[in-house]
């Protein structure tokens, strides 16, 4: 007899999660109902392929599968929107899907409506058709729209994915807002410094043998940098290139990554900005999640493939084990190190309220808010730094190019 899992609310409002065996999905709901529970979710138990360890070869085979199949956000927020609001009218998935294929202008989306409406006709369900893109849906938007189809609240789940998919692209346009100009001026920065090396230095250090004189130091330095660029600019470049595949495959991996994105954390201000990001993504990903009916720890593992840092999925390692043996949510968050104690104190009011969800979504308003606040101050501090960094770093090439003249002019005042 197939085992279910299944989520609940008593008479109290009390969120309880429990595996019961019965023949079939109907019968397991009858019997949860007779006992006067509202039931959220109810699903059979199946060792799911998303909790198989990725390799370093699936990674980039996804990375790539991705970018060539990428959609932007913006189109899939308007999908789930449209879909939500045709599901809602009375249109059957299959007919909405149909009427915003006849409407998509992407070529890329739409052959991928196309693929979705005939496998609906071929009896699969939403959930299913869309798990065959991974490349344009996530694994918590398949997970989402499954636990509404099984609860029998798509056209809930499909509002709340639209709002948590408008909230996940201002939280992106306000990072890379943040980061835009900073990665321009390095760049320029960057660009200016190899001029200098390739083209201005070369031409000095002419002048410099013709005198036969002995260089300063860090002239000799210099002299010997822009000989190595300028001589071997295709090499250097494509070492660079490589050195760089090499840092991405490495940052794939689970011990590097975990050193790049510890780094991360330590970056000042920076670091700050990126920890409340991940915390405004956990507290959003894991409160639409359970509040859609999703198991505690099947939501934990969504949860830990969307935040996107090593540091805390490993915390969230620690917190699905002490899950898994009676602990309490917000009890195993405080023993993994790695949220802050705020975040802990509300996930604790939700258990004992049975309003998890709702003070989830409380908490990544708080920490949206603390994002605002970093990026506008990160603003006000980084346009003056850089400036003042690109202005010591040629400066510092400049001098250390006329030096030589510098100590000429001197060794000659000192003759006379």
């Amino acid at each position: 007899m197939p085992t279910f899992n299944y989520v609940v609310k008593d008479k109290n409002a009390k969120r309880i999660e429990g595996v019961l065996k019965s023949s079939n999905v109907e019968s397991a709901l009858e019997s949860l109902k007779k006992k006067g529970f509202t039931v959220l979710s109810v699903r059979e138990s199946r060792t799911d392929i998303l909790k198989a360890q990725q390799t370093v070869v699936d990674k980039i085979a996804l990375f790539f599968y991705r970018m060539r199949t990428r959609v932007p956000l913006k189109i899939i927020v308007f999908f789930t929107r449209q879909l939500s609001t045709m599901f809602s009218a009375g249109l059957t998935i299959e007919k909405s899907i149909v009427n915003l294929l006849q409407e998509e202008k992407n070529p890329k989306f739409r052959k991928m409506l196309a693929t979705i409406a005939n496998d609906l006709k071929k009896g699969l369900s939403l959930s299913e058709s869309l798990a065959k893109h991974p490349g344009v849906f996530s694994n918590l938007f398949v997970a989402l729209v499954h636990a509404g189809e099984v609860s029998g609240s798509l056209h809930v789940v499909l509002e709340q994915l639209s709002d948590y998919l408008e909230t996940v692209a201002e939280t992106r346009r306000k990072v890379i807002s943040a980061l835009t100009y900073p990665t321009i001026v390095i760049i320029f920065m960057i660009a200016i410094i190899s001029f200098l090396l390739v083209f201005v230095v070369p031409m000095f250090t002419e002048i410099y043998d013709k005198f036969g004189a002995r260089l300063p130091a860090p002239t000799r330095v210099m002299v010997g940098v822009s000989q190595l660029i300028s001589q071997n600019f295709v090499i250097v470049f494509l070492v660079s290139i490589v050195s760089l595949a090499f840092l991405w495959v490495l940052s794939l991996t689970d011990k590097g990554g975990l050193v790049f994105d510890t780094i991360k954390l330590k970056i000042p201000v920076l670091g700050n900005l990126i920890y409340n990001s991940i915390m405004n993504k956990y507290s959003k990903t894991f409160g639409i999640l359970l509040g859609s009916g999703v198991p505690v720890l099947e939501s934990l593992d969504h949860v830990q493939r969307v935040v996107g840092n090593k540091v805390v999925e490993q915390g969230l390692n620690t917190v699905k084990s002490m899950v898994k043996d009676g602990f309490s949510i917000s009890v195993s968050m405080k023993k993994s190190m790695v949220f802050p104690p705020t975040l802990v104190q509300l996930v604790a009011t939700g258990e004992e309220t049975g309003e998890i969800d709702k003070l989830l979504n409380k908490a990544a308003e708080f920490y949206e808010k603390q994002m605002e606040a970093i990026i506008e101050r990160l603003t006000s501090l980084i346009e003056p730094m850089l400036i003042i960094m690109l202005g010591a770093t040629v400066a510092t090439i400049l001098i250390t190019i006329y030096l030589p003249i510098f100590q000429f002019g001197m060794a000659l005042r000192a003759g006379m």
